[in-house]
């Protein structure tokens, strides 16, 4: 009996052991997963009281976090990853004296890093507007920062970069004005084919307004867009707005997120993770999470 009474205490450890093992992957740098509201993301790890952060992304595996956060009075890109069951600390990974970099996301296939910067295309003049730029992934890190080139940059400024699954881009510009400094922003797409974008193309009116629109961040499926507006009638600063096509493949007419999401701070930023379960956005400075259900109230 003591012996048969042993076997079944080696195999409830040995069964509980395996089930640790396959559970223990740590999602999300450990945080508590949120519902409805939304909730500080990382505290302390991440979203830390005296430092300003902006955008983010999950790599598809989620074992890759990339982050921008305000030091010294210019933007950097940080990255933590997970390695042996647990995240390593962050580190900058894209930051300089005298350029910015900002708004990170990953390309479809995980290859290259996009983001935005005021760099000068030598990378040792001066430059004042911002274009889009990105990094390629090599053996031991990142390649020198590439311009995304005319079709895509102006003379005036781009901001953030999300891609639908099959490569185009969705972005902000304020191309369309006549100083480099307006507010009047707006969305654009630009596709990817024969190994180049082409020439970007404003969406129409059920997206864009003469006030400012950026942060566009676009579902893999192409499903839906949300993005920041300043806006008349939002809830605060900058309010966060969703968008669906319809069944003829057209934006419907933005509606904005409401509560959950806003507040009378600034909410910009967002990005859904790779599973679809997360909604991720910047308030004020913070990163912010919360269900990816609250999407489907807007449909």
């Amino acid at each position: 009996m003591k012996s048969i009474t042993l076997i079944l205490s080696v195999l409830l450890i040995i069964e509980t052991a395996t089930a640790q093992t396959k559970g223990s992957s740590p999602k999300f740098l450990n945080q508590e997963p949120p519902g409805m509201e939304s909730k500080l993301f990382a505290p302390e790890i991440i979203s830390l009281k005296n430092r300003y952060e902006f955008g983010s992304v999950f790599s598809k595996d989620g074992k890759e976090f990339y982050f921008a956060v305000e030091e010294n009075e210019k933007p950097e890109i940080w990255f933590t990853r997970l390695e042996n069951n647990a995240w390593t600390k962050p580190v900058k990974i894209f930051f300089s004296d005298k350029y910015g970099y900002n708004d990170p996301f990953l390309s479809p296939d995980e290859k290259k890093l996009f983001f935005i910067s005021d760099r000068a295309m030598d990378g040792e003049g001066d430059k004042k507007d911002i274009d889009i730029w990105y990094a390629e992934r090599t053996a031991t890190g990142w390649s020198e920062p590439v311009n995304a080139g005319p079709k895509i940059n102006s003379p005036r400024n781009e901001y953030y970069i999300s891609f639908t699954k099959k490569g185009t881009m969705y972005f902000s510009s304020n191309a369309g004005t006549g100083e480099a400094d307006s507010k009047n922003f707006d969305i654009y797409t630009s596709d990817y084919a024969t190994g180049v974008f082409q020439s970007k193309e404003k969406l129409n009116s059920a997206i864009n307004t003469t006030h400012y629109e950026a942060d566009v961040f676009v579902s893999p499926n192409e499903e839906y867009i949300i993005y920041c507006s300043e806006r008349p009638g939002g809830l605060g600063k900058g309010d966060l707005y969703i968008s669906f096509k319809d069944k003829n493949g057209a934006w419907e007419e933005a509606k904005n997120m409401g509560s959950v999401v806003n507040s009378p701070a600034y909410e910009f930023c967002p990005f859904v993770s790779p599973d679809g379960k997360y909604l991720f956005f910047t308030r004020s400075g913070e990163i912010y999470w919360v269900s990816s259900e609250i999407l489907n109230t807007f449909k």
